[in-house]
């Protein structure tokens, strides 16, 4: 089976987070099993000083599992290794119905753009991409030739992600 992914991209402040986090929420709900990658443009850790997890990878551990009775976790440091393809992180996941990927502006997977008045840039993103199939925005936005969505309106968005991504109810 092809792995389906469909993306949630934006400028930052754009709304991508929420709208992901309600997408699983909804998608999950009508029965389809979603995982989800997310980008991130700075350097963040999962983990915390002190604990024994951090500590193997301090001491220079390349991976390191985390595992338990309830769910499990694998650290990889990247080192000297440049940031994995996208393609490569999604190799890596356990079979599902559909991939939500938040951010990866630039990755040729299709899209939806949030798009909000306070973001901290408003520039379309679509304009350069045709990869988005669709925009998600908390203003109106006359003239634009793709849907648009209201940015709240999570049902109409994940009716429009199950039919661009195949997904079909048996």
């Amino acid at each position: 089976m092809t792995q389906r992914v469909f993306g949630i991209t934006g400028w930052k402040n754009s709304g991508k987070t929420t709208l992901t986090e309600r997408l699983v929420t909804e998608l999950s709900g009508r029965g389809w099993k979603v995982s989800t990658v997310k980008h991130a443009h700075h350097d963040f850790d999962i983990d915390q000083a002190g604990t024994d997890s951090f500590r193997h990878r301090e001491a220079g551990a390349s991976e390191v599992a985390i595992v338990s009775g309830r769910r499990w976790a694998l650290m990889h440091e990247l080192r000297n290794e440049a940031e994995p393809a996208l393609e490569k992180i999604l190799s890596r996941m356990a079979s599902c119905d559909l991939v939500l990927v938040e951010g990866y502006k630039r990755e040729s997977h299709n899209k939806i753009e949030a798009r909000r008045r306070l973001a901290k840039d408003t520039r379309p993103l679509n304009t350069d991409d045709p990869t988005i199939l669709a925009i998600a925005a908390d203003h109106a936005l006359p003239g634009e030739t793709l849907p648009v969505f209201d940015l709240n309106d999570v049902k109409a968005i994940a009716d429009f992600i199950e039919k661009a991504a195949g997904l079909a109810k048996t």
